[in-house]
């Protein structure tokens, strides 16, 4: 009999749920409002999606994983810090609610996932994912597995200083971060007020705007800055970038590939390719069924 695994991704505006098959192809897909405030209905959907998925016939669910915004405790069983979003979720185990072993693990984290099991990093063991997005989170694989670290805190790779002498500090106290340099939640401060997304930057940049080509190539500098200490750091065999920004595709990485020739120390001629990311918005539920079909093996 085929094995089936659920990946769920809880989002603060939509929650996306995936039955798969063990190679990642998607048998059946569901969106359902979240309602942020109201955790009894997103508690309640999660569930009646498991058991949705579960009564389908000829299944056999192997595994079950849920993504969501926040740090996963040490067990991956449930997102233990999330202020400010989400109200119920902390500390809220998914498992002992639906009466099923669920491996819970942050959002980005489950973006690298599934790249790493489904995607463009399959069958790598080192690799380093960015999400530009609103923010930007990441992931780190390391030797083929997940590397969340102490207290799950690994991978938040936006919140590295890129300017220490700016004064403006992240949700995480870091002055001068790589969030705050091209995450979209800055960009009506970056762009004086001129921009309310970086897509209207970046389409502004694309009919060459001489105000919008500073903010965005200051952005993009930053960001290949960035990498190339990340590279430096770890020596990934791949760097992927995904999230709504990495939409902008060429726009964004001939200006960063270009910027990354000036930075990056190769020895050798080692060159590490930069890749947009494969999936996009099934990214956490498809990553979040191959997290856990990882533990489950």
């Amino acid at each position: 009999m085929e094995k089936f695994a659920i990946g769920i991704d809880l989002g603060c505006t939509h929650i996306k749920a995936l039955l798969v098959k063990e190679d990642g192809s998607i048998v059946k897909e569901v969106r359902v409002d979240t309602n942020e405030h109201d955790d009894q209905h997103w508690k309640n959907e999660v569930a009646k999606i498991i058991k949705d998925f579960k009564q389908l016939s000829h299944t056999e669910i192997k595994a079950i994983g849920l993504s969501a915004p926040g740090l996963a405790n040490a067990d991956n069983t449930c997102i233990e810090y999330m202020p400010g979003r989400l109200p119920g979720l902390e500390n809220f185990n998914w498992g002992d609610f639906a009466n099923e072993k669920i491996f819970v693990l942050n959002d980005a984290h489950a973006a690298l996932m599934a790249e790493a099991r489904f995607g463009i990093a399959k069958n790598l063991k080192f690799v380093i994912m960015l999400t530009l997005g609103t923010g930007v989170g990441g992931g780190i694989l390391i030797d083929g597995n997940l590397y969340q670290g102490v207290g799950q805190m690994a991978g938040h790779l936006g919140h590295v200083t890129v300017d220490a002498l700016d004064l403006n500090k992240d949700v995480t106290n870091m002055p001068g971060s790589l969030e705050d340099a091209i995450g979209n939640l800055s960009i009506q401060k970056r762009s004086k007020g001129k921009f309310e997304t970086t897509w209207d930057l970046v389409k502004a940049y694309e009919e060459r705007d001489s105000f919008a080509t500073e903010i965005w190539l200051t952005a993009v500098k930053k960001l290949a800055a960035s990498i190339a200490s990340f590279v430096n750091i770890l020596s990934p065999e791949l760097i992927i970038i995904g999230g709504g920004i990495s939409k902008a595709e060429e726009l964004l990485l001939k200006p960063l590939n270009e910027y990354r020739e000036q930075f990056e120390w190769r020895p050798g001629g080692k060159h590490i390719p930069v890749k947009l990311a494969q999936f996009s918005d099934l990214a956490g539920a498809l990553g979040a069924a191959g997290f856990a079909l990882s533990k489950s093996n």
